[in-house]
């Protein structure tokens, strides 16, 4: 296998792995909801678990295919650390810090823009073939 496969495999894995935390923590939220919460809380806390569940689907849907995914990988990385950065804030205003929101925050601050960093550094050659591939000098005749 080459290092380019196997870069490619590791990478896929990675991202399978860490999309499985939101596809899951989303998916339990929407079927449990939060005990206790009034209605409208409730509804809006399956609407935020909704959204939780997508980014970690469009994050499983990038994996084929995974080096030309770099726009799909940088809006999701942005939308989860746009998120980050609120739970951040939200720690700093009180917010209790717990192992899971410690856990939440390391995923959101640091793994996935790691990954995305990997991925978009994975990318960049098949970008590079595909632009010399579409590349075609005009005959001076």
């Amino acid at each position: 296998m080459s290092r380019s496969l196997l870069e490619k495999r590791a990478l896929q894995l990675a991202v399978a792995i860490a999309a499985t935390l939101p596809v899951a923590a989303g998916t339990w939220d929407v079927l449990h909801g939060v005990h206790g919460a009034g209605a409208w809380a409730l509804n809006h806390e399956r609407y935020l678990s909704g959204l939780l569940l997508a980014i970690g689907l469009g994050f499983w849907s990038s994996i084929p295919d995974i080096e030309r995914r770099t726009g799909r990988f940088r809006l999701l990385t942005f939308v989860v650390a746009v998120g980050g950065l609120c739970r951040l804030i939200g720690v700093l205003l009180g917010d209790p810090l717990s192992p899971p929101v410690i856990l939440a925050l390391a995923m959101e601050l640091v793994v996935t823009p790691v990954i995305c960093l990997w991925q978009a550094r994975f990318a960049l050659p098949a970008i590079r073939t595909a632009a010399l591939a579409t590349f075609r000098p005009q005959s001076l005749s």
